[in-house]
């Protein structure tokens, strides 16, 4: 055999190990930077993020609620945040479509927790030490604490409030099976999760009877939370089942008559934010988790009319009649109920 031929192979040989074993080492090195606790954490975190000087974050946060949270971490630390926007669906295809090809672009994440969930299954964060975690309370966490809650994000029922009286606001789930409301009710078409979590928690069996007796009350499907919330608003529909508290919030402190009320078995997901375990800005995104988790970042995280997670920041929002959905857990069983909630609301009904 040449000589040259052997040389050739042995050299790419070394290519490949090295291509394999870089992004190793990378992501050990980040795991390193990332749960340090040393009493010169603070110091070392800020010096070598100045080093770094800019992180990309990919986030599904509006413009509205990203650029003042943004602009104060710009402002107080002088590092520039490079954020792309989408929906969650759009978010987590685009990080798996560049993690496959090696060209993973996020150094952080921000948004809701079924993407991050995701991200985690796939292996594309890592877990993190922030000191904010001792004021976060523990059951928001995921168990296996590959993202931090950042917010709290709750289902509630919007209705229109000079379309329904208020002695006919309905109080439970079982109200909104009256004729009067047949046709007359929004729900948005992708709140697998809750649609899930309420049925489990009401008896699976129960729980899905109930949701066919809904279904048959011919509710108005529409995509997009925020659509549904102002549909509610402008009086195109009188009661939406499945918007967020923080929307009707921004739109009824604006003047909308709209209000929310929370229907028994109620619940929340934490949506968050994570650390990419091939972060070519590990210092960075490290030190834009601790900003976001602070009181400091929490008070952006409540002006945008999202419910804070720091226990420092105080909050009108009763959070005691919610339960938080186990996003880990629904993952696991996701195939089943999404299935379940296209055969009820989303197939053409005859």
């Amino acid at each position: 055999m040449p000589a040259h031929s052997s040389s050739l192979r042995s050299r790419f040989r070394n290519l490949w190990l090295a291509l394999l074993v870089a992004p190793l080492a990378a992501a050990a090195a980040n795991r390193d930077i990332y749960l340090y606790k040393g009493a010169d954490r603070a110091e070392r975190l800020l010096a070598q993020a100045k080093k770094e000087g800019t992180l990309v974050l990919y986030s599904t946060m509006t413009l509205e609620d990203a650029n003042p949270l943004i602009g104060a971490f710009e402002h107080k630390y002088g590092i520039k945040v490079r954020m792309w926007r989408a929906v969650n669906q759009k978010l987590v295809q685009r990080a798996l479509a560049e993690a496959r090809a090696g060209q993973l672009a996020a150094d952080a994440f921000e948004g809701s927790g079924p993407g991050l969930e995701i991200l985690h299954e796939e292996g594309l964060l890592e877990q993190f030490y922030s000191p904010a975690f001792a004021d976060i309370p523990q059951e928001a966490f995921p168990h296996h604490r590959y993202y931090a809650p950042d917010n709290l994000l709750f289902t509630v029922m919007g209705y229109n409030t000079k379309l329904v009286k208020p002695s006919d606001v309905p109080t439970t789930y079982e109200d909104l099976l009256a004729p009067k409301w047949r046709g007359k009710i929004g729900i948005e078409s992708s709140n697998v999760a809750w649609f899930a979590a309420v049925a489990k928690a009401m008896g699976e069996e129960k729980g899905l009877a109930y949701f066919r007796s809904l279904a048959a009350n011919a509710p108005q499907i529409r995509s997009g939370h925020t659509l549904l919330t102002e549909l509610v608003a402008a009086g195109e529909l009188p009661i939406a089942l499945t918007v967020y508290n923080q929307a009707v919030d921004k739109l009824k402190d604006k003047g909308a008559p709209i209000d929310w009320k929370a229907l028994q078995p109620a619940f929340g997901r934490a949506d968050g934010i994570a650390v990419a375990k091939s972060a070519q800005h590990p210092h960075a995104a490290l030190l834009f988790a601790d900003f976001v988790l602070s009181p400091d970042g929490q008070r952006y995280i409540k002006q945008a009319s999202r419910v804070p997670v720091n226990r420092r920041v105080d909050s009108s929002f009763d959070k005691h009649i919610f339960r938080i959905i186990d996003l880990a857990a629904l993952l696991k069983e996701w195939d089943k109920w999404e299935s379940r909630w296209q055969a009820l609301f989303l197939r053409e009904r005859k």
